[in-house]
Order: structure tokens, then sequence, then C-alpha cells
């Protein structure tokens, strides 16, 4: 069973890559989205909260220079040395670069920031955005791009209010790595409406992309998002664990052995749930999925076919 190693994580990729563990701190920007402020919609996705899926420290009137240091005051006593600011809330290449390039310049803040991790929408990508990020790489930095796709499925993309395609994240994507840099795909488990084979499909699909990285979300219904009042309406009903676990385990078993993989479940307070309650339990999920890929002879790979 490969020593027991069933996937190639993201704690090891960057420990390999810089010689010691890294440690990603979460940023919120005050940046907004194309499906929030009537460019392409109003409200965002169906499952939308309103921190944008980060921390909510912007709101909270906290400067990113504080947010950073918060963090690294946090870590550095924990034996962290080195640091990849990731911008995370909302969409994060949504400003003109002037604007952007103000804010990614808080790599410059402190010496043990050794990279940007860049969240954003498929639909938020532009060959200005790609060279200001390229500035950063030239520097010496280690920069990535976080594309939210969740589902190859336009049908599906519709009906969650992505307000993007897929072929919109394909042009995307092949503009990022056309210029090097890159791409870590976050896809969603349990959207409405959607087989096994379907959400399969999307990964397989991406692996053929042979994708640097990827996150793996359960989709959840956080208080006060469009996604609640379709749960209590009975038109929504989430994955339970036992089924998440095994999606994703086989999901693994497609992608190329080189493909980070960033994160195998969604992280959610239960403060902030209405339902399934186990997404707030991810060291457990997590937990269950190396169980049930060692109990089934599974490994990331196994049934790549390049």
């Amino acid at each position: 069973m490969k020593n027991l190693i069933f996937y190639r994580s993201l704690n090891s990729f960057l420990k390999q890559k810089f010689g010691e563990k890294v440690k990603k701190i979460p940023l919120d920007a005050g940046l907004s989205c194309p499906n929030r402020d009537g460019t392409k919609g109003y409200g965002g996705c169906i499952y939308c909260d309103s921190k944008g899926s980060g921390t909510g420290l912007y709101a909270e009137g906290r400067t990113l220079e504080k947010q950073v240091l918060y963090f690294l005051n946090i870590y550095k006593p924990k034996g962290f040395n080195k640091f990849i600011a990731y911008f995370q809330s909302f969409s994060n290449t949504y400003a003109d670069p002037e604007t952007l390039k103000n804010l990614y310049d808080i790599v410059f803040l402190d010496r043990s920031i050794v990279g940007l991790a860049i969240g954003t929408r498929p639909d938020c990508i532009s060959q200005e955005v790609v060279e200001l990020l390229l500035g950063y790489v030239n520097l010496g930095y280690y920069v990535w791009v976080e594309l939210g796709l969740q589902t190859i499925h336009n049908e599906t993309l519709k009906k969650i209010n992505r307000g993007h395609t897929f072929e919109d994240f394909l042009e995307a994507y092949q503009l990022l790595k056309k210029f090097g840099l890159p791409v870590v795909v976050h896809i969603i488990f349990g959207l409405p409406g959607e087989t096994r084979e379907m959400m399969l499909e999307t990964v397989k699909t991406l692996a053929k992309l042979q994708i640097d990285g990827i996150k793996f979300h359960a989709l959840y219904i956080p208080k006060g998002s469009q996604l609640e009042v379709l749960y209590h309406q009975k038109q929504i009903t989430p994955l339970d664990k036992e089924e998440y676990v095994s999606l994703v385990a086989e999901a693994l078993t497609y992608l190329p052995e080189n493909t980070v993989i960033h994160r195998l479940c969604s992280e959610a307070r239960k403060e902030d749930l209405v339902a399934p309650l186990w997404v707030a339990e991810k060291r457990e999920v997590v937990a269950l999925i190396q169980k049930f890929m060692q109990a089934h002879q599974l490994y990331q790979g196994k049934n790549y076919n390049s």
C-alpha cells in the first residue's frame, strides 16, 4: 500500500519544496465578486455565506497588515518559519491591476512570507492579472491560483447561480498554464441534481487536464444562505458522511500522482451550519477517508489513465 501514503498532501509538497513545514495564513482583502455586485448577479452562489468562504476579518475592521501580523504572531511561536499568504475571501483578482498590486504587496511585510495563493473565479482571470502574478514569481515568490470551478456540468453551474461556465474555466486555466502558473481547482460534491457518476466525471476531466492541485468540498448549508431556504423546503438533501468519504476516496484514484491534494473536506464551524453537521468534524472525515482507502487498497493515481 505504498507505505500507507494514500495521496500527495499539501503539507508534504510544501515541506519537500521549501525544506521545512510551511503554513498558509488566510487573508480577507475586502474584495467583492461579480456575482454579488450586479456585474453577473446579486447574492452570489446559492451556497455563498456573508464571509465569502473566508475569515470575515476585513469586515471586522482588520487591515491586511493587521491580519498578517495576527497570524504570524500565532504560528511563529509554534515553530513555523515560512508562510504562504492566502487571499481567500471572495474573488481576489476582481479589481484593477494597481489595486491588486497594492494588496498583494503584503508579501513584503515579513521575510517569512515565501509565497502567494490567490483564490478567485475563472471569469476574473485576465492577461493583466497573469502578468501581475508573474512579477511576484520573478521576485522569487512561489505563486499559485485557486479557481472555483465546483463542477464541469453547465446545467449544475446554472442551478447554483455560479455565473460562469465550464468553458470559462477552461479559458482561464489555459491562460494561467500558458505562463506556467500552478492552478488549484475547487470542486464540490453533493451539488443539486448531481449523481455520483457526474461528480466523478468532474474529477476524471480535471485529471485529463493534469491540474496542479485540487480542493474537495462537501456541499453544506450555511446559515443565511439561499441554500438554507431550499433546504427547509426539502429541495436539497446533503450527502451523508459515509457517501462523501467513499466519493473522495474513489476520486483520488483517478487523479495523477503529482496532483497536490490541498483539501479533502470543507471547513465550517457548527455555529455557522444548518446541515450537515458532520462537515464541522474535518479531522474525523479526513481520518475516515484514509481508513476507507486503506481498507479498500486505494491510493491516488491507482485508476489514473493518462
